[in-house]
């Protein structure tokens, strides 16, 4: 009876993040940004079972955006010839 009454958890693209040192952020964003940042942090708690500040979470979805943008990766290298 208890398994029929489980919600099932949303597969969130951000895993739970690493252990790390904080960093401070400060940027501008719009009122609806700011809204959708709060329910995701929600969501990530309820997910991992650990509240983060959104200003945690984000550095960690803005890495993973960078990681995913092939086009930025292919132009970054051209920026730098060594390659790192």
């Amino acid at each position: 009876m208890a398994r029929m009454m489980e919600t099932a958890m949303p597969n969130l693209k951000l895993a739970k993040l690493p252990d790390r040192t904080p960093v401070k952020l400060t940027i501008s964003i719009t009122p609806e940004l700011h809204r959708a940042l709060d329910d995701y942090a929600r969501l990530y708690k309820d997910v991992h079972g650990v509240a983060e500040p959104v200003c945690e979470l984000v550095p960690a979805m803005l890495a993973g955006f960078l990681e995913a943008d092939r086009g930025f990766a292919k132009a970054r290298r051209s920026l730098d010839p060594s390659g790192a």
